[in-house]
């Protein structure tokens, strides 16, 4: 097997830190991929025909993506604890949680960098950092009891989609007014798979 991926993503980040913790470094390469959102590479639309990252490409099958599906895959394949059923569905809600905000400050992200200044929509970027800054206050509230305890996918997912925003928006203080969920991130980054796929 291969990680296609792109280090900076965070979708890719968190597949990187899932196959870290489950100790598959050794047995799945990582390939990195030069893409952008307007010009897909071809490696990556012939494992993806979204042509997003990351993608694993399989021995015994098809590439397979989303890093949700990455994720869980590896899971299984490993024969890991990311996933407990007896919280199957919460920790699956959390995860979908934190792709959300991956999601709207990618979105912020592509909108600053990719469109020139004339063309940006300030409307835009306010829309997704209102999303992003509802899903972290909600974990803050509704979701720190599950942060907590052995590690689980929703840890990872979390902490890969607040240290997005630290990279790219940290100027939006996401801090503020989210105590519980400050503290207990700057605990998580220091886990020896988080500190390996920091963006450089």
């Amino acid at each position: 097997m291969k990680l296609l991926m792109s280090p900076a993503s965070p979708f890719v980040r968190k597949a990187r830190v899932v196959i870290r913790e489950l100790g598959l470094t050794d047995s799945i390469p990582e390939v990195p991929i030069s893409t952008s959102a307007l010009a897909s590479n071809s490696t990556i639309v012939a494992a993806n025909p979204i042509g997003k990252i990351p993608a694993l490409v399989r021995d015994d099958g098809p590439a397979i993506y989303d890093s949700r599906v990455i994720t869980r895959y590896l899971n299984d394949y490993a024969d890991g604890s990311l996933y407990p059923d007896a919280q199957i569905w919460e920790l699956l809600t959390l995860e979908a949680t934190a792709d959300a905000i991956m999601e709207a400050a990618l979105a912020m992200t592509y909108e600053i960098r990719l469109r020139p200044e004339n063309e940006r929509s300030p409307d835009w970027i306010e829309a997704q950092w209102a999303k992003a800054a509802r899903g972290i206050s909600a974990v803050n509230k509704m979701w720190m009891s599950h942060l907590n305890g052995p590690l689980n996918i929703g840890q990872i997912a979390i902490g890969c989609a607040l240290s997005y925003v630290d990279l790219r928006h940290d100027a939006r203080g996401w801090r503020n007014g989210n105590t519980a969920l400050s503290d207990w991130h700057a605990k998580f980054i220091q886990r020896d798979s988080l500190i390996a796929t920091a963006p450089q």
